[in-house]
């Protein structure tokens, strides 16, 4: 089959990837790379449930994404059978992506999945929670959100948006209302609904502010979608969950960075380590996209190579890293059933470009990757009560 390179990328580009077709070859196979130093790019990805265009031998093979026109990328979707994963991955917009997440989420719950997690970039900058405008994140969060229950919402399943606290249920229920009211299915809540005294003191109330009680919506609800919650708050999510999440209704966690909230765990103020073990370890990821850029410097030029990649995730399909393109398009180079740690990320698009040039053992391979390539929530599994997020 014909086959291009996967060029290397330098740069994040704002408008995020879109599916182009990919042919399936041996695992000695490899493509010739436009990568700045010309190394092979090499792939191992597993597509024996795909219709090839020759008979593979092999159930473990490699593929390498093929360059298509926009015509063609319009007319064809790289991932036929979801169980096998997608070979590149390139939405046209926000709305596709959550298109996407959608279609995940209810794979989740028809196979019977009650505790979910989706993430991917918000917004399409280098911003988080962390950075920037914390308005930015959390407003993009709730509009993300609330485009995805109205698609879960048509399914005829009723949808509860749940906000941290009172005061950010007053400020989102008066910022969307309108869209609010052209839906039949979809309402807004907040993690304190229920309990007594759960309004608590919010500026946005001091100021006049108010919003109808949303218990009584909570109660018909089958789907609830947990956005813009803090480290701080998990033990009020776990509370909320157990309380109100039972039965066949199912709790998703929507974009709320957990790796991040996981690394405060532990901290002086924040939850102790053991509510990832006894809690954030049911959540199954069914639709994950961690973008992350890297750095490597050689010794012949241009001296530092820039590279981007991800950890990709589309329920029910494999856990996959993928190498990001000049184009902005995400092609699968691993993938595996078992969730990668993020070193093991960074190590396979090293791997596929040809840049993992240290001996193995060496002391410059121990330099550069360090004593610690993995966090503590990815090595202490024995602790945890379930393995689900790892699958």
């Amino acid at each position: 089959c014909n086959t291009t390179a996967l060029p290397v990328s330098a740069n994040m580009s704002a408008a995020m990837l879109q599916a182009s077709p990919a042919c399936a070859v041996h695992q000695q196979r490899v493509a010739k790379s436009y990568s700045p130093l010309a190394i092979p790019v090499v792939t191992r990805c597993n597509r024996s449930k795909r219709v090839q265009p020759f008979n593979v031998a092999s159930q473990r093979c490699s593929h390498v994404a093929k360059a298509s026109s926009s015509s063609d990328k319009q007319s064809t979707n790289a991932t036929a059978d979801k169980g096998s994963g997608r070979m590149t991955y390139f939405p046209k917009s926000y709305a596709e992506m959550v298109s996407d997440a959608v279609a995940a989420m209810l794979e989740a719950i028809k196979d019977g999945d009650r505790r979910m997690e989706v993430e991917f970039p918000p917004v399409p900058t280098k911003v988080d929670g962390y950075k920037g405008s914390s308005d930015l994140f959390i407003d993009s969060n709730a509009q993300l959100a609330i485009a995805a229950a109205k698609q879960i919402a048509a399914t005829g399943k009723r949808v509860h948006v749940v906000m941290p606290d009172n005061g950010e249920y007053i400020r989102t229920y008066k910022m969307f209302k309108p869209s609010l009211d052209l839906v039949d299915g979809v309402t807004l809540g907040h993690l304190n609904e229920g309990k007594p005294g759960g309004g608590g003191f919010s500026f946005a109330a001091l100021m006049g502010g108010s919003a109808p009680d949303s218990k009584p919506a909570a109660d018909k609800a089958a789907v609830f979608i947990i956005i813009n919650a803090t480290a701080a708050e998990l033990p009020n999510i776990e509370e909320y969950v157990n309380r109100t999440c039972t039965g066949d209704k199912a709790a998703v966690l929507f974009n709320l960075e957990l790796d991040t909230l996981r690394g405060d765990l532990g901290l002086l103020g924040y939850p102790p380590k053991d509510l990832h073990y006894r809690f954030l370890s049911f959540f199954r990821p069914v639709f994950l996209l961690r973008p992350r850029d890297y750095s490597k410097s050689v010794a012949v030029a241009p001296f530092i190579v820039n590279y981007s990649g991800a950890l990709f995730r589309e329920y029910p399909g494999p856990w996959q890293v993928m190498l990001k393109q000049d184009s902005g398009e995400y092609a699968c180079i691993a993938e595996d059933r078992r969730r990668y740690n993020l070193g093991d990320v960074k190590e396979e698009l090293l791997a596929a470009m040809g840049l993992n040039t240290e001996e193995e053992g060496s002391a410059m391979q121990f330099l550069r990757r360090g004593y610690k390539t993995s966090t503590w929530w990815e090595d202490e599994e024995v602790l945890e009560q379930s393995k689900i997020w790892r699958q």
